[in-house]
């Protein structure tokens, strides 16, 4: 049995919508950096240096990062809005009222690189029908309606 979003939220899911939106996004590109440094860190061993001695950005060889280390600001960086993608997952799982494997799968976007990419078009599809649905249900609702009262 499909439960539906209450009627009191679903004003506020277009907002929950765009923030699950951006989120995604930005997490997921966040994701891909943090791949990319530790596959140079890791494989290749160097990390990002910011305004060293070696110019604005540089590689240089692991643990002799003098500077701002830019591998560990998009490790933090990543970990905070994973964070935002998590609580905007949440929101939006919540207010669609979708069975908890639904969230499950979301938060594995902000973890397996790409994902969030793959998941924000068809979630978004799927909130975007369903107002647009509701919308139409609305719609007919207040000429039936505005029909019996003339």
């Amino acid at each position: 049995m499909t439960r539906l979003p209450k009627p009191a939220d679903i004003p506020k899911i277009p907002g929950a919508l765009r923030l699950y939106q951006v989120s995604s996004i930005i997490t997921g590109v966040f994701l891909l950096l943090l791949c990319a440094e530790v596959v140079a860190k890791f494989i290749y061993g160097y990390e990002v240096e910011m305004n060293g001695t070696n110019g604005f950005l540089a590689l240089v060889p692991t643990g002799t990062v003098a500077a701002i280390n830019v591998s560990t600001a998009i490790l933090i960086m990543h970990g905070w809005f994973y964070v935002l993608y998590l609580f905007a997952d949440f929101r939006l799982w919540s207010m669609m009222r979708w069975p908890i494997p639904h969230f499950a799968l979301i938060a594995l976007g902000g973890i397996i690189p790409t994902l969030s990419f793959f998941l924000e078009g068809p979630y978004t599809r799927k909130v975007r029908r369903f107002l647009a649905e509701n919308d139409a249900k609305t719609a007919a609702a207040a000429a039936e309606k505005a029909e019996a009262a003339s």
